[in-house]
């Protein structure tokens, strides 16, 4: 085997997608994820709350894994509306730390039209690297 399907336990079962794939190297990408829970609705109060869960859900995929979020080297965020992002700096500043701590990867951030989901205002893929974690054990 040269990749293994990353899902976390307690998450409905992903259609037609994978949260993570893990490569024998021990890199882990994550499709992009959005801000629902783990029975993929959607959670409430906007922006800051959608975005902090698409990082809490990014956290559980590389747990999953066998990683730790100082593993996470890359995130791309795709952000439907740039204004309200640029104005809630200090909330995605707060509400990134409360996740992912210290830790900055790498990342970009592209504005986009829409989202698969309808009503997702973010998606976040990441891309880790996981020690020396042997596939299947």
């Amino acid at each position: 085997m040269t990749h293994e399907t990353i899902h976390p336990s307690g998450w409905l079962p992903a259609k037609g997608y994978a949260n993570g794939m893990l490569t024998k190297d021990g890199t882990l990408h994550i499709g992009g994820q959005i801000g629902w829970d783990e029975n993929k609705q959607i959670v409430e109060g906007g922006f800051i709350p959608q975005m902090t869960q698409a990082l809490r859900n990014i956290a559980a995929i590389v747990e999953t894994a066998g990683g730790q979020i100082s593993d996470v080297t890359r995130l791309t965020w795709f952000v439907t509306n740039k204004a309200e992002y640029v104005a809630h700096q200090a909330e995605v500043g707060r509400a990134y730390r409360d996740v992912f701590g210290k830790h900055f990867p790498a990342m970009s951030m592209i504005i986009v039209s829409g989202l698969v989901e309808d009503d997702a205002l973010i998606e976040i893929e990441a891309t880790a690297h996981i020690g020396d974690f042997a596939l299947g054990s």
